[in-house]
């Protein structure tokens, strides 16, 4: 979601620095522009960031010998961090 929200404020920060050409007093619509874009970069290289994060795994194998058996018995496990 906070892919789509940096790419939606980029979007519309650069509408107003480079496409709208209207004099509002005291405002500058230039200079709101281009921080919405500066907000939407920041936004999506955070979510892109969250994202990896997100994505991590972890494998853990373990050995042991079965004292009835006498065998070595190998078990491994994965755990994911990717919950929604």
């Amino acid at each position: 979601m906070s892919i789509g929200a940096g790419i939606a404020l980029f979007v519309i920060g650069a509408i107003l620095a480079f496409a709208v050409n209207v004099d509002v007093p005291g405002v500058n619509l230039d200079m709101i522009g281009y921080i919405l874009m500066g907000a939407g970069a920041l936004v999506f290289l955070i979510g892109i960031i969250l994202m990896a994060r997100r994505r991590q795994t972890d494998t853990v194998t373990r050995t042991a010998v079965d004292p009835a058996a006498g065998e070595r018995v190998t078990r491994q496990t994965t755990r994911s961090d990717d919950t929604l």
